[in-house]
């Protein structure tokens, strides 16, 4: 009879389990990464400074002796990186669901058959005795093992919030904005 503890320890966990552990750790690296590349490749002209986004604009301003209104050209410059969704992709949840099944099953069946003949045959003043015996015996044995093995992982990601640096760094930023006269 298969030993079913001894078949159940020899399954690798690490593999199982710490498979897709693994995996999660390195999509998180990677999210991560994606992040700061975003930044780098969006936030950043090709000589390392930041890239803005010049908007031009007519305002009503009082002209000097405050007796009218005059329409003025107006410009602002803002950081491109203050109007955009920074991806911050996080692991939140992360379930796995591992289920083995050993399922042994031992048949056996003996069967014996004895088989006991005798003939007596009287021919004048002749006896002839004939005896005949046999013995069967059949002995079947069938073992079957059944392995199942289900695996589900169930990962839930969320937009995290940005790094508390990163959030700062776009508030002072958004304190570079300004509106100047042309």
């Amino acid at each position: 009879m298969p030993n079913l503890v001894q078949e159940l320890n020899s399954l690798d966990f690490s593999i199982y389990i710490g498979g897709p552990l693994q995996a999660a750790v390195q999509a998180q690296h990677a999210a991560s990464m994606s992040q700061v590349s975003f930044i780098q490749s969006v936030g950043f002209d090709q000589n390392n400074e930041l890239r803005y986004v010049t908007f031009s604009y007519k305002k009503k301003v009082a002209n000097a002796d405050n007796s009218a209104f005059e329409d003025q050209e107006m410009e602002i410059k803002v950081p491109f990186l203050t109007m955009l969704t920074i991806p911050a992709l996080r692991i939140d949840e992360m379930t796995i669901d591992f289920n083995a099944k050993l399922t042994s099953a031992e048949t056996s069946s003996l069967t014996s058959e004895f088989n006991l003949g005798a003939t007596l045959e009287i021919n004048y003043k002749i006896v002839n005795f004939k005896a005949s015996a046999s013995y069967k015996r059949t002995s079947t044995r069938n073992v079957s093992v059944e392995k199942t093995y289900n695996m589900a992982v169930h990962v839930k990601v969320v937009n995290d919030e940005i790094p508390e640096g990163l959030d700062r760094i776009l508030t002072m930023l958004e304190d570079s904005i300004a509106s100047i006269k042309k």
